[in-house]
C-alpha cells in the first residue's frame, strides 16, 4: 500500500463564499478524486471561489455511500488523494462522510480533515447560551410521537442542545419542545447563518414558538436550547447521614465518602471531616 495516499473530509461554506479556507481551494484544485453529496452544487462553489476542480469529480451521497466506499479507498491505496465535501459544513456531521471514516479507519488508510465552517459551533456561539458544555441531536424525528419521545428523553439534559431542523417543521419542533421543557426554556432559532439574511430569535421556547407561527419561515434552521437547571445541591446534613447509613450497612466510611462526594460535587476531604465530627457526637 502507497502510504501517501490519503482521504480529506473538507469543510465548505455554511453560506458565505468568502469563509472558505485556502485549503479547501487547494485542495479542490489537486485532488485525483473529489467526492460531492451534490456534483451540480460543487461546481458552482468552485466558480463562485474562482478556482478548477483538477480531478476527477464523483457523486457521494446518503443512498450511496455503501457502495462507493470500496471504489474511493482503492484511489487512496494507490497513493492518490480522496477530497470527500458535502453541500456545506464538515462532512460526517449530519451529512454523508461516516461510512466512508468508518471503511477507511478499518482498511487502516489515512484519513484527515480540512477543518472550517461549522453550523452547530456558529449557532452555539451565536446563541447566549451556556456553550462550555453541548450536546449535537441532528434532526429531531419527523413523526410527532417519536419526536415527543426523543424530546421526553432530553428533559433532564442539563448541556445547551443543538438541534437542525427544516423551515417547514420549525413550528411543530418548538412546540413539542415547550411541551417538553417548558415554555421558559431560553433557547434561540438560528436562520440562514453567514448568509445575507441571517436572522437569530433569542427567547423562551414559548415566545420562539409564536414567533414561527406567525409567519413562514424560510432558510437553513439551527435550534439552540439551554439545559436543564442543576437540581438543588444536597445539604452537607443530608450527606453525612447517606454517608453515615451506609457505613452503618456495613460500607467502609472512606468509600461511601468518596462515592457520596463524587456524586454529589463536593471534596471528599471536605465530607469526609463532616462524616467523622458527626460519628463522635
Amino acid at each position: 500500500m502507497d502510504q501517501t495516499g490519503r482521504l480529506v473530509l473538507a469543510a465548505t461554506p455554511i453560506g458565505n463564499a468568502e469563509d472558505a479556507s485556502a485549503h479547501l481551494r487547494r485542495l479542490l484544485e489537486t485532488a485525483d478524486v473529489v467526492a460531492a453529496e451534490d456534483t451540480r452544487r460543487l461546481r458552482a462553489l468552485a466558480a463562485r471561489l474562482g478556482v478548477t476542480v483538477g480531478g476527477r469529480v464523483v457523486s457521494y451521497y446518503e443512498h450511496n455511500e455503501t457502495a462507493r466506499a470500496d471504489e474511493l479507498l482503492e484511489v487512496v491505496r494507490g497513493g492518490g488523494t480522496v477530497v470527500v465535501v458535502t453541500d456545506a459544513g464538515m462532512p460526517a456531521v449530519s451529512d454523508p462522510g461516516f461510512r466512508l471514516v468508518a471503511a477507511a479507519v478499518g482498511a487502516g488508510v489515512v484519513v484527515t480533515a480540512a477543518p472550517g465552517p461549522s453550523a452547530v459551533l456558529t449557532a452555539l456561539a451565536l446563541s447566549g447560551l451556556p456553550t462550555d458544555r453541548f450536546c449535537f441531536e441532528g434532526f429531531p424525528p419527523r413523526k410527532a410521537g417519536e419526536r415527543a419521545r426523543a424530546l421526553a428523553e432530553l428533559t433532564d439534559e442539563r448541556r445547551t442542545m443543538v438541534f437542525f431542523e427544516a423551515p417547514h417543521r420549525l413550528g411543530d419542533l418548538l412546540e413539542a419542545m415547550a411541551a417538553a421543557f417548558g415554555d421558559e426554556r431560553p433557547a434561540a432559532v438560528c436562520r440562514e447563518l453567514t448568509k445575507t439574511y441571517e436572522e437569530v430569535l433569542r427567547g423562551g421556547l414559548g415566545e420562539l414558538v409564536a414567533w414561527a407561527r406567525g409567519g413562514e419561515v424560510r432558510g437553513e434552521i439551527v435550534v439552540v436550547v439551554a439545559g436543564a437547571d442543576r437540581a438543588p445541591t444536597a445539604s452537607t446534613a443530608d450527606l453525612v447521614a447517606e454517608v453515615l447509613a451506609r457505613a452503618d450497612a456495613g460500607e467502609r466510611l472512606k468509600e461511601a465518602v468518596a462515592d457520596v462526594a463524587t456524586t454529589a460535587g463536593v471534596p471528599k476531604r471536605d465530607l469526609y471531616a463532616a462524616a467523622l465530627a458527626a460519628r463522635s457526637r
